[in-house]
């Protein structure tokens, strides 16, 4: 099971993140409490080995905002929230990196439908912590996915079952207050995780 830890903004963290055995990284170069500048996100990209991705987060913005902040920050994946058009991603793809399509559940959940190589399943309201219909959705994405929104260490096993996802994605579950990570809930989160298999 995929595991990607979103919204990080401490070195500490990160540090955490990598040891905890996450597969990827998420820093936020969007408007959010959890929002970094690239630069700042550039520090802690180069904190995570290889074979740990590390994903801009963005939404909204236009390719070539994305773009310049993708390069001035190290990342070797960008992540686009929301409706973003299909010609946005292939505007990006000559960066080389790992394209996720983050949607809610009404969107297109076909992975690569976008030219995207990963599809994040997020709730209605992205960003809220609240925990929502996984089961809705299980059965209906294709292709490597991850199931995102509200998760956190005491119920991403009942997620898990519920949807079926290849991977999950989690930010505010795993924080003690908005945009505040905890070391000892992303351990949890990652173990929780790997026990579901």
């Amino acid at each position: 099971m995929y595991v990607k830890i979103c919204g990080l903004s401490e070195p500490e963290h990160v540090a955490t993140a990598v040891e905890a055995g996450a597969d990827a990284v998420g820093f936020v170069m969007t408007r959010s409490p959890r929002r970094i500048a690239p630069e700042r996100a550039a520090e802690l990209a180069a904190l995570v080995p290889a074979h740990v991705l590390t994903v801009g987060v963005f939404r909204g913005e236009d390719p070539e905002t994305v773009r310049a902040a993708a390069l001035a920050s190290g990342v070797r994946g960008v992540q686009l929230h929301g409706r973003h058009p299909h010609g946005d991603f292939t505007a990006l793809k000559d960066l080389g990196g790992v394209l996720v399509r983050a949607v809610d559940a009404e969107a297109d959940l076909r992975c690569g439908a976008y030219d995207e190589d990963l599809l994040l399943v997020d709730a209605p309201h992205a960003g809220s912590g609240q925990p929502w219909d996984w089961a809705a959705v299980r059965g209906r994405p294709t292709g490597r996915w991850m199931l995102a929104g509200g998760l956190d260490p005491a119920n991403v096993t009942e997620a898990i079952a519920a949807a079926g996802p290849w991977g999950v994605d989690v930010s505010s579950g795993v924080e003690i207050s908005p945009g505040v990570k905890d070391s000892a809930l992303i351990r949890a989160f990652v173990k929780a995780v790997r026990g579901a298999r």
